[in-house]
């Protein structure tokens, strides 16, 4: 590190964050520590410390950016414009699939983390109430009577949080010609092509791959 500025050799608040976040995604959260992660950045361990008032804050810092990504995304994409509650739906399917709207990863460190911390077992029932509260919130909208959102909610929900907790693995084509039936179960009408093509077309998916709609 002989050739770096000072700034260089103290890196900067967004690498240590980067660093830990890895971290955490690799090893949980008994991983994230200051000495092998300066270790692994190239880093001297005091330039931590210039970020950092210690390991809790950084600590902190992730489960802030857990916060504001997974369930702010999560309350936005429930709040955006749809014609039907279908397309609403679809809206918030994107967060299953894109993991700049909600990382799925993150969120199942971060679950994993709450087995072992009653705050952060805190933090995961607030976030999921929020969640829940949100989707109920967005079925209550088109028409739904609360207890009926309540559920349609919860089920909803659920479903995603079992592929998140399962870790499960399903070939892209498969899960994507599931989402028409996804939809129907949830919200008990059927979207219209022009919703589900819409949908595909954010998702990437080549036009053989939904043809199925048409």
């Amino acid at each position: 590190m002989e050739h770096m500025n000072a700034d260089e050799a103290r890196g900067s608040p967004e690498r240590w964050l980067e660093g830990a976040y890895d971290c955490l995604l690799e090893g949980g959260v008994e991983s994230v520590r200051i000495l092998p992660l300066a270790k692994k950045l190239n880093l001297s361990r005091t330039s931590f410390y210039w970020f950092f008032k210690d390991r809790e804050a950084l600590l902190d810092a992730l489960l802030s950016r857990w916060k504001s990504k997974n369930t702010g995304n999560w309350v936005q994409q429930t709040e955006a414009y749809a014609e039907s509650v279908c397309e609403a739906v679809l809206n918030v399917f994107d967060c299953w699939f894109d993991d700049s709207i909600f990382d799925s990863r993150h969120e199942a460190a971060i679950r994993s983390w709450a087995q072992q911390s009653p705050t952060i077992a805190n933090e995961i029932a607030d976030a999921d109430a929020k969640r829940i509260r949100a989707l109920t919130g967005l079925f209550e909208r088109f028409g739904y009577e609360t207890l009926t959102a309540d559920v349609r909610a919860r089920a909803m929900y659920l479903t995603q949080l079992g592929y998140v907790s399962m870790r499960i693995q399903e070939d892209m084509s498969v899960r994507m010609m599931r989402i028409a039936g996804y939809v129907e179960i949830f919200t008990g009408h059927q979207a219209e092509n022009r919703e589900l093509r819409r949908f595909f077309a954010r998702r990437g998916v080549p036009e053989f791959q939904c043809s199925h709609v048409d």
